[in-house]
C-alpha cells in the first residue's frame, strides 16, 4: 500500500523561513540560563542565518554553476 505524502503550499520563501526560525531561538535563547540548551539553541539560530545568506547567495542572479 502506498501511503500518500502530506504537501502543504509554503506562503513564504526558505530565506524568511530560516530568518524567523533563528529569531525564534535567539528569542528562546535571551530567556535562558547560561548552559548547554541555551548554546544549542543559539548555534541553531547562526545556522539558519548562515543557510539563508547561502541560499540567497545561491540563487543571485549573476550566479555561475561550473559545469563538471
Amino acid at each position: 500500500m502506498t501511503a500518500k505524502r502530506n504537501r502543504t503550499k509554503q506562503t513564504q520563501s526558505l530565506q524568511e523561513r530560516l530568518l524567523s526560525s533563528a529569531e525564534k531561538a535567539r528569542e528562546l535563547a535571551r530567556r535562558m540560563p547560561a548552559g548547554k540548551d541555551r548554546e544549542l539553541l543559539l548555534r541553531r539560530a547562526k545556522q539558519n542565518e548562515v543557510t539563508s545568506n547561502l541560499t540567497e547567495w545561491l540563487s543571485a542572479p549573476g550566479f555561475r554553476r561550473r559545469g563538471g
